[in-house]
């Protein structure tokens, strides 16, 4: 019938809304610090099955297909992209990268979350904080910077050091350590550049850049967003496209009702 018809079209058409608003964020966040680009996954819904395969005719002979009808298609999940993006130069004192894998920790007074942004300042107390439009999320663990501290360096295996104006000896502010997941995909996305740990996530698993697949840092750089714009792009085409075909059968199946319905009139 071609109501069912109607139905499966309009799931196609559906999944494809959704697959347009994620490519949507994802240029939105083509220029966002560390941002990590989605992608939507689909899977065919239900089937109803009106001969199954294998099974024996009247003459005793065993069919080699079936007759099966798909209901149509729902999103399964949205998977994460969490390769490296560009690393550009910012000069900034307290500006950092990983290069490699791992995140970095912040406490917002509640719990830890987890972040590839190191866009990093120093708040009124000298804390080093990554700097956000609602708040100072302290770094984890937490380092003071002193206010007469001059030549500050982070060595790639996060080591903070310092120079008191006047002195010329090196001082120990603290070790930065990141965290590292078994599934990155199973982190739980808080908006902010944030990520919280979920059981599908893991435990996270803390130590010093450098040290058992965990990436090392880099002073004066910005990890750059993931996306590729062009191929964001070459997907919205291909989702325009599809969401086109589906609402054609859609019009296909009104199409059909209505002959149905102006049966009656011949």
């Amino acid at each position: 019938m071609a109501i069912r018809a109607l139905y499966t079209s309009a799931s196609g058409m559906a999944v494809n809304d959704f697959n347009l608003d994620t490519i949507a964020n994802n240029l939105a966040n083509a220029g966002t610090t560390a941002y990590k680009q989605s992608r939507a996954n689909f899977e065919d819904i239900f089937y109803e099955h009106f001969k199954l395969p294998g099974v024996q005719d009247n003459a005793g002979n065993i069919t080699p297909t079936g007759i099966s009808l798909g209901l149509g298609a729902r999103v399964q999940s949205t998977e994460g992209d969490f390769s490296q993006g560009s690393i550009l130069p910012t000069d900034g004192t307290y500006d950092m990268a990983i290069v490699g894998d791992g995140f970095f920790q912040v406490n917002d007074g509640t719990q830890t979350l987890y972040t590839r942004a190191g866009n990093f300042a120093l708040n009124a107390n000298g804390n080093i904080v990554m700097a956000s439009a609602d708040k100072g999320y302290l770094l984890e663990p937490n380092i003071s910077i002193p206010q007469d501290a001059i030549n500050v360096s982070i060595s790639g295996d996060g080591v903070v050091s310092y120079q008191q104006q006047g002195s010329t000896q090196i001082q120990i502010a603290g070790n930065i350590q990141i965290a590292r997941f078994i599934n990155n995909q199973g982190l739980l996305r808080q908006g902010d550049n944030l990520f919280t740990e979920t059981t599908g996530s893991g435990n996270a698993q803390v130590g010093d850049p450098g040290t058992e697949g965990r990436g090392q840092l880099r002073q004066g750089f910005l990890e750059q967003s993931n996306v590729e714009p062009v191929r964001e792009l070459v997907e919205l085409i291909k989702t325009q496209r599809n969401f086109e075909l589906n609402s054609q059968v859609v019009q296909a199946a009104d199409q059909a009702l209505q002959t149905v319905a102006n049966m009656r009139r011949f």
